[in-house]
């Protein structure tokens, strides 16, 4: 590869010193431009200073040529490896992302059962407090009957023996009376 562009380094060369001749021989002049040994030495000059620059710039252009490449293909490479993490980090990102919408749905899902469950226990929950202030509503009601019913028997047994006793009182005679105070001695006695 070096052999190959040396030989080019020459041939460009001597193309620019042709051309370079061939540009300089052709002048405004009114008759053809005749070649001088001054343009000899001239195309010499050039050719020892460009041949001349050419060996003392060739190991450090070549050296720096090859550090830029060398520098551009660690660039490449780094460039490759970063690229390689960040699509890495974007898969694993990526699949973070379908996890966590997983379990989004899922805590979602857990929640709603949760606030099913909390509405069914709570609804038992009324139903058996309903049950229960039933039941002692009917037991207050019970008891309420119970002692109306208590107070009207008393009252009713008061009446009862109040009537009674007019009526003894209206309907007996000493000589019933008497008899009654006789049979209440002899069970005393007795």
């Amino acid at each position: 590869m070096k052999r190959n562009s040396i030989i080019l380094f020459i041939v460009t060369a001597a193309l620019f010193c042709f051309a370079g001749v061939a540009l300089g021989s052709s002048g405004g002049e009114a008759g053809p431009k005749v070649w001088v040994a001054t343009d000899t030495y001239r195309v010499m000059n050039f050719t020892v200073l460009f041949l001349g620059l050419f060996f003392l710039l060739r190991k450090p252009v070549s050296q720096f040529f090859g550090a830029r490449i060398k520098g551009i293909e660690d660039q490449l490479s780094e460039l490759e490896a970063k690229k390689k993490d960040v699509t890495q980090k974007l898969e694993e990102y990526a699949k973070k992302m379908v996890q966590l919408d997983q379990e989004g749905k899922k805590i979602l899902d857990d929640y709603i059962r949760q606030g099913n469950e909390a509405r069914e226990r709570i609804l038992k929950e009324a139903e058996s407090a309903a049950d229960k202030l039933k039941e002692q509503a009917l037991r207050n009601i019970d008891y309420e009957i119970n002692q109306a019913k208590s107070k009207l028997q008393e009252e009713v047994l008061e009446k009862a023996i109040v009537k009674a006793e007019e009526i003894i009182k209206n309907q007996l005679t000493i000589e019933d009376h008497d008899r009654l105070v006789d049979e209440y001695l002899e069970k005393v006695v007795a």
